[in-house]
């Protein structure tokens, strides 16, 4: 079994950064696919980034390319990854969940997510 567990929220103005944490427990983050996703009230859950278990290869959607790092420490027991979030605008503000699975696919069926940790941007 996987815990998650996301911080690292927060208030920020828009033109700032925050980085968000997720450590796992049950499991080192390099043996799993690791995800980000968010959802912003009526919207539905969306995609955000996530580091492919079986190379390390990061995956972004087009709106934070360029902006979004995903990094995973993977120092031996450790089990963090982050995500750095630069130059954030208003339409970043949204609930950020951390989530991981088995597979390598990036984008779909996660086994185990975290409670989420609020990102608002103001303008």
């Amino acid at each position: 079994q996987v815990q998650l567990v996301e911080s690292g929220g927060g208030l920020v103005q828009a033109g700032g950064s925050l980085r968000l944490s997720c450590t796992a427990s049950g499991r080192t983050v390099s043996s799993l696919t690791m995800g980000w996703f968010r959802q912003s009230p009526g919207k539905e859950r969306e995609f955000v980034a996530a580091v492919r278990r079986s190379d390390g290869r990061t995956y972004y959607t087009d709106s934070v390319k360029g902006r979004f790092t995903l990094s995973r420490d993977t120092a031996k027991n450790k089990s963090t990854v982050y995500l750095q979030m630069n130059s954030l605008k208003p339409e970043d503000t949204a609930l950020y969940y951390c989530a991981a699975r088995d597979g390598n696919n990036v984008y779909t069926e996660y086994n185990y997510w975290g409670q989420g940790t609020q990102v608002t941007v103001s303008s």
